[in-house]
């Protein structure tokens, strides 16, 4: 029975790795800041769907930057979102600063990246920046994420972020991107793995997504961050991380849509990269180590979990400065079960939910035509 102490002390070297990846995070992989400061003028798309928690702070955290020139344009698929009273809000508070709400028709199957295609074609400036609608960003967020891109080697400049929760269901879930989901990121970059990007920021030059062709390339993709990443990345561009870290806030979801978002992007990274997703389930120290303890493996188990928690307290405070993480770090092993079942499901099955829709996707990671992902 010993050898089922084997998955645990992959796991554990997993967790070594990471630990190690944290040591060595450079968000400032990209050159050092221009002098005098690159600051080309930047357009901000946001598409949206509906009011996320704390969405009116969320966007008046981008209007409030110290940045020479920029403009905000929204994309909106529905007359009567709510999220329209708080945008012309801020066009009210910001009246010197270019702001524009557009309504958009769009048949594509990923209404979000038909969203941002008419957003793209309104923007005025080089460079391109797209953030989901429920991303609060620090004050030096814009020089900070446009700089890398002085070099024309760079394509596209993406960040960590942490997360905030006002229910236990999504408390959960903001542990496991602090301590689960932002260590696998910087394994991932740690290990040369360099072609995605978050949707947290994605900034790009409007020349890239040109030779890119355009948001329309990603019209049939459910996960539209991820494909974009992998379209700049196959022009021969590198994806950088900056040197910021930004802030979502999950709300007070219950158990049954923490349940589904998990199972959409479970089911989302497995038709996207199947190999990976599938050999995922080995980093799950906490897994492993109840079955390494159960079969007399302790010596095993302690050390896995050990190095679990530990990086996980490391990454979240150290890299993303999440101090709640360290508040519920006693979770983490209910989090991680919780997580094994979710991979278990996310195996199976090729429909998701999102935002009251059920999409069917393809194998290759599309969604089935005649259906519409709507928002964001």
């Amino acid at each position: 029975m010993t050898w089922l102490a084997i998955p645990a002390l992959a796991a554990g070297a997993y967790y070594l790795l990471a630990l190690v990846a944290a040591q060595r995070w450079e968000t400032d992989d990209a050159p050092e800041p221009q002098i005098p400061p690159y600051e080309p003028p930047v357009s901000i798309l946001k598409p949206v769907h509906g009011r996320d928690p704390g969405f009116y702070a969320c966007i008046r955290s981008h209007a409030a930057q110290q940045y020479p020139e920029f403009e905000i344009l929204f994309g909106v698929s529905d007359p009567s979102d709510p999220a329209i009273e708080d945008i012309k809000a801020l066009q009210a508070e910001f009246p010197n600063l270019p702001i524009s709400l557009t309504m958009v028709s769009t048949t594509a199957p990923n209404a979000k990246a038909g969203v941002l295609a008419e957003l793209a074609r309104k923007a005025r400036h080089p460079v391109i920046l797209v953030n989901d609608g429920d991303i609060f960003v620090p004050a030096a967020y814009l020089q900070t994420v446009v700089a890398p891109l002085a070099d024309y080697g760079i394509g596209l400049v993406t960040c960590l972020y942490r997360a905030h929760a006002a229910s236990w269901p999504t408390r959960l879930e903001a542990l496991g991107i602090a301590t689960d989901f932002a260590p696998s990121v910087i394994v991932a970059r740690l290990l040369g793995q360099a072609e995605f990007a978050l949707g947290s920021t994605m900034a790009f030059r409007a020349e890239t997504l040109g030779a890119m062709g355009g948001f329309e390339k990603i019209f049939d993709y459910l996960a539209d961050d991820y494909q974009l990443g992998r379209h700049i990345h196959q022009l021969g561009l590198h994806i950088v991380f900056a040197d910021i870290v930004v802030e979502t806030n999950l709300g007070a979801g219950s158990w049954r849509e923490v349940w589904l978002h998990q199972l959409r992007w479970a089911r989302t990274i497995r038709v996207s990269r199947t190999a990976g997703y599938v050999g995922s389930i080995i980093t799950n120290a906490t897994l492993w180590a109840v079955v390494a303890y159960l079969a007399g493996a302790w010596w095993a188990a302690i050390p896995a979990f050990a190095l679990r928690i530990a990086a996980g307290i490391e990454i979240a405070t150290g890299v993303l400065e999440d101090r709640t993480a360290v508040r519920r770090v006693a979770l983490i092993p209910i989090r991680d079960l919780f997580g094994a079942s979710i991979w278990v499901a996310g195996l199976f099955g090729m429909t998701v939910e999102w935002r009251g829709l059920t999409l069917r996707l393809r194998s290759d990671g599309r969604i089935q035509q005649n259906q519409a992902a709507g928002g964001v």
